[in-house]
């Protein structure tokens, strides 16, 4: 019962593969000076497009994808939440208890301050340096 698959598979893939054939014998071919070049909203480029971002923006994408995947978590236990009865609210509890410690550290540490201050140290203690 897999043959419609399969079927549909070599499909998409004739498909896909004739539209980049026809679009080489029928495509524009020119090299001009500004074919290569960056344009945005028709304005010309100035400088260079490689720019160096502070981690910080990747800090804090890379805070907002794992508290966005534990919201999941947080939505599917509460679609089911009168099937798990109490363990499950206790489960719950513990995993927000967690998430709320992750948070307090990265706060103390100071991975969400945007400021030019300089970063906290968390030493052997557990303390904050700086």
């Amino acid at each position: 019962m897999l043959w419609p698959f399969a079927v549909y598979f070599l499909l998409v893939l004739a498909i896909a593969a004739g539209m980049i054939i026809i679009s080489f014998f029928l495509g524009e071919r020119h090299n001009e000076k500004a074919t290569g070049e960056p344009y945005e909203s028709g304005i010309k480029s100035t400088g260079s497009s490689r720019l160096h971002f502070s981690i910080r923006f990747y800090l804090v994408a890379l805070f907002f994808v794992v508290f966005d995947v534990e919201s999941i978590f947080i939505f599917a236990w509460a679609i089911a939440f009168r099937e798990l009865g109490w363990a499950g609210y206790i489960s719950i509890l513990i995993f927000i208890l967690i998430l709320i410690a992750a948070l307090i550290y990265l706060w103390r540490l100071g991975a969400l301050d945007w400021g030019t201050g300089k970063r906290k140290q968390i030493n052997k203690t557990g303390r904050a340096n700086g």
